[in-house]
């Protein structure tokens, strides 16, 4: 579903696999693109210089966290994202480059670098080893079903 040009958020009915902001967003003020339920939360802050965050901290809360959720930011380079549901049924693939950030939400995910990549991976900790993931068989670039 595209929420904007440049913001699209990818289901599986009404499971929210992802959500991809181009490198194009560019809004003034700040946005947050994930509902308020989301173990990991994503937004975008764009200010003029001179303005004020008021320091602040943040609050010990108890929270469960059942799945990891990762967020890929995309320095240079080219990645096809391919995106599964939880039953590891491929669905689509999207491709990604320079300046543009995805939030792997829930369901599989593979990728493939297509040019040499640079990127920053932020998930949830702490990390389990083993237990945090199970691999699976995916597809091949022939049968990916890139989407624009």
């Amino acid at each position: 579903m595209q929420i904007c040009e440049q913001i699209e958020q990818i289901t599986d009915g009404t499971q929210l696999l992802a959500i991809i902001i181009s490198q194009n967003f560019n809004k003034p003020g700040t946005h947050f693109f994930t509902p308020n339920d989301l173990s990991q939360q994503l937004g975008y802050m764009h200010h003029p210089a001179g303005t004020i965050v008021e320091p602040h901290i943040h609050e010990q809360v108890v929270r469960e966290v059942r799945y990891t959720q990762e967020v890929l930011f995309i320095k240079q380079g080219k990645l096809r994202v391919d995106l599964y549901n939880n039953q590891q049924q491929y669905l689509q693939s999207r491709m990604l480059g320079a300046g543009d950030v995805i939030l792997l939400a829930t369901g599989g995910h593979g990728f493939e670098v297509i040019e040499e990549i640079e990127m920053i991976e932020v998930k949830q900790g702490p990390y389990v080893g083993d237990r945090d993931r199970t691999n699976f068989r995916g597809i091949s670039a022939a049968q990916a079903n890139i989407k624009n």
